[in-house]
């Protein structure tokens, strides 16, 4: 076996370690053992192998956990970009992980690892290094990840071979000890997860079934004795604050239940990704604070921005933003307002938050692990956080993250 198979045949193990816990996860297998084991064992190969490997472990590990991301340009009209972005992602988690591939030493390289768990290249925040261990005997903290990257590195600074793996006693601080507590909110809540393809989602035959069956919910909801029904991420395929008549509806069927839902909004020319909330025959709207890359906004330089957008989005990447995340208050009770993407960030933690509705549009991606990968972060922060989220989503994803 020469050495480019054997360094190629390392990094996909490599990768396919780092990526287990998410592939697990898709698939039903909840083992926190296997976990455990799988994270130690891709952390212990990315601090070992040779440099070439550390690359093509970087490449792999970016198309195993972000394949999915291309498959969205479809619906974009420029489909033909989908190998592109996917292999896009690849070359760009190669350069992410390519500073360990300058050195040989383990614990060099575990420093290196350590610094790379803050870095969030183009703004794209879902690697996460500690993200390995979110159902595993080990903790999500910074603490913890230092504690499993000393424990894996130090061997190598020990000659003794009777001390040489004492420094793995470490793993005792790294240990889940456990995480805020979380409660569950004193209201009746139900989630609604809708199942409608983004290929018919905004056509206009799709629009008056879509309005009829979030109605029809609504009244199934009240009956049921729900004091809260949510629905997804543009569950209302239109400009709402443009139609006056169904939010009229809307305002009266909040007087005995109240509606969270999402929809667009088109305000002085600009437009909003945003959540509205109907209670008591009035409405607030929270607008999204947090922007995806690339499909909301392009996180380029200004004289590149314009250019991307026309020439791949057809002028679509264009949504602005709140200044700061906005909070329904229902029955007393607040909750922090997350759309999609932004209830991954830590910037929407912030504050006295116990409870978080976040609501998604997973149908760009499906069939595909993200919903799998967004619930594992959705996990990870709600976990760190002490806060309960209730995820209502199309397609899949919805339920009660604790």
């Amino acid at each position: 076996m020469n050495s480019l198979t054997k360094n190629i045949l390392l990094a996909i193990g490599t990768a396919a370690l780092f990526s287990a816990f998410i592939y697990l996860e898709y698939f039903g297998i909840e083992n926190k053992f296997l976990n455990t084991l799988f994270g130690l064992g891709a952390i212990a190969l990315l601090l070992s192998i040779p440099k070439k490997a550390v690359l093509f472990s970087g490449f792999f590990i970016g198309l195993f956990w972000f394949y999915w991301i291309g498959f969205s340009f479809k619906y974009q009209g420029v489909g033909y970009m989908e190998p592109f972005v996917t292999l896009g992602f690849g070359i760009l988690y190669l350069l992410f992980f390519a500073p360990l591939a300058f050195t040989d030493k383990p614990y060099i390289r575990a420093l290196l690892l350590f610094g790379l768990s803050f870095f969030e290249p183009l703004g794209w925040n879902w690697m996460k290094i500690e993200l390995l261990f979110v159902n595993s005997y080990i903790g999500v903290y910074k603490y913890q990840l230092a504690a499993v990257l000393l424990a894996l590195s130090l061997p190598s600074l020990i000659k003794n071979k009777k001390y040489r793996y004492l420094p793995l006693l470490l793993l005792v601080f790294a240990y889940n000890y456990g995480y805020p507590k979380q409660y569950d909110a004193p209201l009746k809540i139900k989630l609604v997860q809708t199942e409608i393809p983004q290929s018919v989602k905004w056509e206009r035959s799709s629009l008056y079934p879509t309005v009829a069956m979030i109605f029809e919910k609504i009244r199934q909801a009240q009956a049921e004795g729900y004091d809260v029904v949510i629905f997804p991420e543009s569950v209302f395929p239109l400009f709402m604050n443009e139609m006056p008549k169904l939010m009229q509806e809307l305002r009266k069927a909040s007087e005995k239940i109240t509606v969270i839902a999402g929809a667009l909004m088109r305000e002085n020319n600009l437009n909003y990704n945003v959540t509205y909330m109907f209670d008591k025959g009035r409405y607030k709207v929270a607008k999204k604070l947090i922007l995806v890359p690339f499909g909301e906004y392009i996180p380029l330089p200004k004289f590149a921005q314009k250019f991307i957008n026309d020439t791949f989005f057809q002028g679509s990447s264009d949504f602005v933003t709140a200044k700061k995340p906005t909070d329904f208050v229902i029955k007393g009770i607040r909750f922090r307002n997350a759309v999609c993407y932004e209830a991954t960030c830590k910037e929407l933690y912030n504050g006295n938050v116990k409870y978080m509705i976040a609501i998604s549009n997973n149908a760009w991606f499906t069939p595909s692990i993200e919903p799998t990968l967004q619930k594992l972060l959705l996990e990870y922060y709600a976990r760190k956080n002490g806060v309960t989220i209730y995820h209502a989503a199309n397609m899949s994803g919805t339920g009660v993250i604790k």
